[in-house]
């Protein structure tokens, strides 16, 4: 494999990338050009999921050069590991976010490294609170597929809790426009999880 040349920018902005998410066909030329060492699909992985990426990063680290650091390791990781990528295994955005979660536990491990109590260990698995926020950070690169119009009214509704009343009231909406919208908007964000969890 050629040597990593693509140019890494941190984004300055962790919210949704503004294009939309590249049509399979498009996703299946990426995977393509990843496997085959294309440094152009590199650039396209930047572009598509580096918000996500690094979001999901400056979230758990909370601190902006580790995430920075880490943005970085990650990117090359998935240079690196681009031709063992399993499409049907798990989602581009879940791969990525899955390389981002193992290399933010070894930063935070590194920064404050704990004992282990024997005593305190759980005799049954419990799930990682890491786990939780990257879910939310994949259902919130699905997000970014919707249209923009239905995709405003879930933010609202699911990051900020607002009742469909109080988003009428901030956006000026009809409540009938507003529930039409949600409806379809969830509607899609289903066929688009029910599309990854088949992938798995």
């Amino acid at each position: 494999m050629p040597a990593l040349t693509v140019r890494v920018v941190i984004p300055t902005s962790v919210t949704a990338p503004r294009r939309p998410a590249p049509p399979a066909r498009a996703e299946r030329r990426l995977i393509a050009g990843l496997r085959a060492g294309d440094a152009a699909a590199l650039e396209a992985i930047h572009a598509q999921y580096g918000p996500t990426l690094f979001g999901y990063l400056l979230h758990t680290l909370r601190d902006r050069a580790a995430a920075e650091d880490v943005f970085q390791q990650v990117l090359t990781e998935v240079w690196r590991r681009g031709a063992q990528y399993d499409p049907a295994r798990a989602s581009m955005v879940t791969w990525i976010l899955t390389i981002a979660r193992s290399r933010a536990i070894d930063e935070l491990r590194r920064r404050r490294p704990e004992p282990l109590d024997p005593d305190r260990i759980p005799h049954e698995a419990v799930d990682a609170p890491q786990d939780e926020v990257l879910d939310r950070w994949r259902m919130s690169h699905l997000l970014t597929r919707l249209p923009v119009e239905e995709r405003s009214l879930l933010q609202l509704r699911f990051y900020e809790e607002l009742s469909q009343t109080e988003i009428a009231d901030r956006t000026g909406l009809a409540l009938g426009t507003i529930k039409g919208r949600m409806v379809r908007g969830l509607e899609r964000l289903r066929t688009l999880m029910d599309a990854e969890e088949a992938m798995a």
